[in-house]
C-alpha cells in the first residue's frame, strides 16, 4: 500500500509510516538497490526482515531520496548523504523513517504481552502501577522504545537501559514525555513524543 501516515513532530521533524501489505516482489520490483544493499538483504533469513528493509527504500523514494543516498557509518548507524538527520525502524507490519534537521531517535513496536515479562530487566516497574494490563503493555513498550530511540541517537558502547536511561512520570493520555540519559559523568535530556498505529506503538526522541 502507499504511505501509511506522515507525522510532523515539529518544525524539523517528519516521520513517515509504512504500512507493509505488498508481497517481496511488489517491493523489490519498486526500489533501486546498491550491490552492498543486495548483499545484506539477500543474507537476511527472515522474508519479514527483507520486506521491512525494502519498504525503508519505499520511504526513502517516497521522501525524494533513494537506497544510493543512504550510509552507514561503522557503529551501523544510517547517515543520509546530504547531510540530513535520518532514523528507521522496522517491526513485523510496519517500517518507519524519521527526517530531520536535529540528531533524531525513532522505534516503533508491536504491543505484546512478553514485554511485561521482561519489563524489570530494562525499566522501573513504578511507571506501571494502578494500570489496566492493556495500559501496562502499551506504557512498558513506550518505555522501551524510549530507550531504544535515545540509544539510536547517542549510539555508544557501554549504554545500558536500566542503568542508564530514565524516563521522567507521564501518562499514556499525554502522546509525550521527559527522559534523561547518564553516561560516562554527563547528564543528557531528551524530550520524546508517541502515539498508537493499530496494535503498534511509535517513539520519537530528540536532545531538549
Amino acid at each position: 500500500m502507499p504511505l501509511f501516515k506522515t507525522i510532523r513532530i515539529n518544525n524539523d521533524t517528519t516521520i513517515f509510516l509504512w504500512k507493509i501489505t505488498e508481497d517481496y516482489n511488489e517491493l523489490f520490483c519498486q526500489v533501486s538497490l546498491k550491490d552492498t544493499s543486495l548483499a545484506r538483504m539477500e543474507k537476511m533469513k527472515s522474508e519479514s526482515h527483507q520486506k521491512g528493509f525494502l519498504s525503508i527504500r519505499m520511504l526513502l523514494q517516497h521522501c525524494g531520496y533513494n537506497d544510493f543516498d543512504l550510509i552507514y557509518d561503522k557503529l551501523g548507524k544510517p547517515h543520509l548523504k546530504d547531510g540530513k538527520h535520518i532514523s528507521i525502524s522496522h517491526s513485523f507490519d510496519f517500517s518507519a523513517i524519521a527526517l530531520s534537521n536535529q540528531n533524531i531517535g525513532i522505534d516503533i513496536e508491536q504491543v505484546k504481552e512478553k514485554v511485561l515479562r521482561i519489563a524489570p530487566r530494562f525499566m522501573e516497574m513504578w511507571h506501571l502501577e494502578n494500570l489496566s494490563e492493556v495500559d501496562q503493555m502499551k506504557k512498558a513498550t513506550v518505555i522501551w522504545g524510549t530507550k531504544e530511540a535515545i540509544f539510536k541517537i547517542k549510539n555508544e558502547v557501554g549504554i545500558s537501559f536500566p542503568d542508564h536511561i530514565f524516563e521522567k512520570p507521564f501518562s499514556l493520555s499525554d502522546k509525550k514525555c521527559k527522559a534523561e540519559l547518564h553516561f560516562n559523568s554527563c547528564i543528557e535530556n531528551f524530550d520524546v513524543s508517541f502515539e498508537e498505529a493499530e496494535n503498534y506503538i511509535l517513539v520519537c526522541a530528540s536532545h531538549s
